[in-house]
């Protein structure tokens, strides 16, 4: 009865675990597979229960692993058991993920077997790659700045001698043009310093209480004229904005800076969009992101949908001096200045891109302290939006992105449940019966896009409702075969009133 007893406990104990516990018998063939593992691996216990633990390796570990239990049984030779190791496992749909494995060996009936305890290190490993990047940008950045602290030095005096050279050669019109070109270059290599300065964060800053809606619709205008006849130039601002705090001729310069750059994108033409919305992020999302603080924050979203870019260069983008346009077509220090200017300013960027389907810079300023939404004056009645208490599944791999879409969603009425991919996004339908329609991202890193997404929820749990958004334009989507006509589909940038209308219509089937 004891003996019992004491393996109720235990089961208790492992179904219950946060980690995942695996045992395998002396022949690798796995015994037990609790609900961690399940969650972790993808698979239910009843797909690996049975068959070689193999299966949940990559090449060229899985064709080893036979070889290291015949060699330990033979040599007694540990690798693993009793050490533990940093490996990597694979998903069932073929992803691999870093793990650590501890492994611990107990004797049944004569014969080994073994435990295996597995932490997933996803998290981690991501966090240790955000702080590496911020250490080399702020080496960069303390490079940079000194190099350009010196070099105006130099330029103080380059362009005050040839000024000077330039008056006293009024006589002599030939010489003068060479003095006064002097002084060109002299003010052009002042501009590479200056933008050096924001991104080491070295420049002067006035932070004032920015209504941010009016400054971008102060440069529509100004926007439009640097931009071509054949770019269309959108804004979708929220009506409710926060104030934020900084610069604002920083910023009309960092917003001037990506339309440029957008411009660049589009040698065919097309669309540049502009979005605001209000942010809070709290002090969870600051544990996954130490660099960003935990607040409120303005939003700016900046979307083209021109050429994109590989990740090679989305890595390097904020970096100075780095261009892939050909020589003397850029500095390479536009988006480094939009880097340092809301670094400066204790905001975040981000930025998203996809070659083939546009790219998306979004701008996250702090808000200022008095902050309040600004009341709709020019509006007689304020809009009844629609509301619902239905569990809504958002699956969105940009952390900022996916909490301004659960603070609106939560304002309407809605529950919630989180996911930043598909893979987490299908884990968390299978735990939770109570969500009602899957709110996802087309275009998601990670091998599983959207309607994937939206294909295997569905097949998990049949009548599910589902709303997909993206960034890109959806006529750019459709020509590339990413848009299918029986999903609805809300593009990006949306407002709460849109958002708020279009989960009515496809929760009720009227979509």
């Amino acid at each position: 009865m004891s003996n019992r007893k004491d393996e109720t406990r235990l089961r208790a104990v492992v179904d219950t675990a946060v980690d995942g516990v695996i045992l395998i018998d002396a022949r690798g063939t796995v015994v037990m597979f609790n609900p961690a593992c399940e969650r972790l691996f993808g698979y239910s216990a009843g797909e690996v229960i049975g068959r070689n633990v193999k299966m949940l390796m990559p090449a060229p570990y899985r064709e080893e692993h036979d070889g290291y239990i015949d060699s330990y049984r033979r040599t007694g030779v540990r690798k693993i058991i009793g050490i533990g190791r940093e490996v990597t496992g694979q998903r069932k749909d073929g992803s691999t993920f870093p793990m650590h494995l501890s492994v611990g060996e107990a004797k049944e009936e004569g014969d080994p077997v073994f435990v295996g305890i597995l932490h997933d290190l996803t998290e981690r490993k991501r966090t240790e790659e955000q702080l590496v990047q911020a250490q080399k940008m702020e080496s960069i950045g303390q490079l940079s700045g000194g190099i350009a602290h010196d070099f105006n030095n130099l330029l103080t005096v380059i362009i005050g001698n040839a000024a000077a050279l330039s008056e006293t050669l009024k006589a002599r019109p030939d010489l003068q043009h060479q003095a006064d070109a002097i002084v060109t270059a002299g003010e052009r290599g002042a501009e590479l310093t200056r933008r050096l300065l924001a991104f080491s964060r070295r420049q002067t800053l006035i932070p004032v209480e920015i209504d941010c809606n009016h400054l971008i619709q102060s440069m529509e205008h100004m926007l439009r004229r640097t931009l071509r006849d054949d770019i269309d130039v959108r804004a979708e601002l929220d009506s409710g904005l926060w104030r934020a705090f900084a610069d604002p001729a920083q910023l009309e310069s960092a917003l001037l800076n990506l339309a440029i750059n957008a411009k660049d994108a589009l040698p065919d033409g097309g669309c540049l969009s502009i979005t605001t919305g209000n942010l809070p992020l709290d002090q969870r999302y600051h544990e996954a992101h130490p660099e960003v603080p935990a607040g409120n924050y303005v939003m700016i979203s900046v979307t083209d949908d021109g050429t994109g870019m590989p990740p090679e260069v989305i890595e390097r983008a904020f970096e100075p001096f780095f261009t892939t346009k050909d020589v003397g077509k850029g500095s390479g220090l536009g988006l480094s200045m939009v880097y340092g200017f809301v670094k400066q300013s204790n905001g975040h960027v981000t930025i998203y891109s996809e070659p083939g389907l546009g790219t998306t810079v979004r701008l996250y300023l702090p808000a200022a302290s008095t902050s309040v939404a600004k009341p709709e004056a020019s509006t007689p009645r304020t809009e009844v939006l629609p509301r619902g208490d239905a569990t809504i599944l958002i699956a969105e791999d940009d952390p900022f992105v996916r909490a301004y879409a659960v603070a609106t969603l939560e304002s309407l009425g809605y529950r919630v449940v989180e996911a930043a991919d598909g893979r987490d996004a299908l884990a968390r339908l299978a735990q939770d019966a109570a969500i009602a329609l899957l709110f996802s991202d087309i275009v998601m890193p990670g091998g599983m896009s959207g309607w994937e997404l939206a294909e295997r929820a569905q097949r998990l749990k049949p009548g599910l409702k589902v709303l997909l958004t993206s960034g890109y334009a959806l006529e750019t989507l459709a020509s590339r075969g990413r848009l299918q006509p029986d999903m609805a589909v809300l593009g990006k940038p949306y407002r709460k009133a849109e958002l708020a209308r279009r989960l009515r219509e496809v929760l009720d089937g009227a979509a």
